[in-house]
């Protein structure tokens, strides 16, 4: 049965599965809330293609990566994979309980997924509605935790999506990998337009969403010139250096309309979640991804227009 899902799972577009008993999560976990009877959760690991960061790395074009890697990925792609392996395992006579993420569910009251519009989320939602991505992706042996607390992976380092099954079948576990990626560099830090990671990774979500979405007039190639002229510290904002709470960034983020959003309430990432980029270009600068290519990622220095640009509001 394990190779039968691993096989499906392959067929379904997934490049990573893992699988984690029950054991490894502790008891108060969300897993056992969802479903008391678990035996073994399944990791799904889906590549976002390299290429789709291409048109942010070189200012070209935008949309590709939200629509192709994260709008089709969460809205097609996985469901679409959740959906067959559960049928499998059903067909098997166990029960499956397909996990993908829910991104406009939150339990923190005044929580923030830059990925989706701040207006369509619903905050202080019980926190066992939902799974701790990242931590069962590490338990199910996909990867390991970034200084950033995005999931690393082998082969395509930052670069994946994953989603989950909670099942009552009992199957072979998938060690779990020891971190052997991440030398917390903090090329990641650095490479937030807006600053939203401090020196220990920690994310301001607000202010990764302000800058997510394009804030930053100097990575921002749909900005005009008199962008954001009723803030009194607008070029603070469009350099990425000033203060920003969650009631001002949601004045701004009001103010961000440059480039259209996707259909389902995802934002255009005008950052092209360059934390991720930055990442995965040190890690093929070392030598430590799998999964080679015949051109490095990065083969110039990054492009950015001068703040000089944005001194007038005329």
């Amino acid at each position: 049965m394990r190779d039968k899902i691993i096989s499906l799972a392959k067929d379904c577009c997934a490049d990573l599965v893992g699988f984690a008993p029950a054991a490894r999560f502790d008891k108060n976990d969300p897993v056992f809330k969802l479903m008391p009877e678990v035996k073994t959760v399944i990791g799904l690991g889906f590549r976002v293609l390299r290429g789709v960061y291409r048109g942010v790395e070189e200012g070209s074009t935008y949309y590709q990566y939200t629509t192709m890697g994260v709008e089709n990925m969460e809205e097609t792609i996985l469901p679409m994979a959740l959906v067959r392996i559960s049928q499998l395992i059903e067909e098997e006579g166990f029960t499956a309980l397909p996990q993908r993420r829910h991104q406009q569910i939150m339990a923190e009251s005044d929580g923030m997924n830059p990925e989706v519009d701040f207006s369509r989320i619903w905050r202080g939602v019980k926190a066992e509605t939902q799974l701790n991505f990242e931590d069962a992706a590490v338990k199910c042996g996909l990867g390991e935790l970034g200084l950033h607390g995005g999931l690393l992976t082998d082969e395509f380092g930052p670069f994946v999506r994953y989603c989950f099954i909670l099942t009552d079948a009992e199957l072979e576990p998938t060690q779990i990998k020891a971190p052997h990626l991440c030398d917390r560099c903090g090329e990641c830090v650095r490479a937030c337009p807006g600053h939203a990671l401090d020196a220990d990774g920690k994310r301001d979500d607000w202010r990764c969403a302000v800058y997510y979405n394009g804030a930053n007039g100097t990575k921002n190639p749909f900005m005009p010139p008199n962008a954001l002229a009723d803030f009194d510290d607008r070029l603070d904002i469009i350099a990425g250096e000033a203060k920003i709470d969650r009631e001002k960034a949601k004045a701004i983020l009001r103010e961000l309309y440059f480039y259209p959003p996707a259909q389902h309430a995802y934002q255009c990432s005008i950052c092209g979640r360059a934390c991720d980029v930055a990442c995965y270009v040190h890690l093929e600068e070392k030598g430590l991804l799998t999964r080679g290519f015949k051109k490095k990622f990065r083969e110039r220095e990054p492009w950015q227009f001068n703040i000089e640009d944005f001194k007038t509001k005329e």
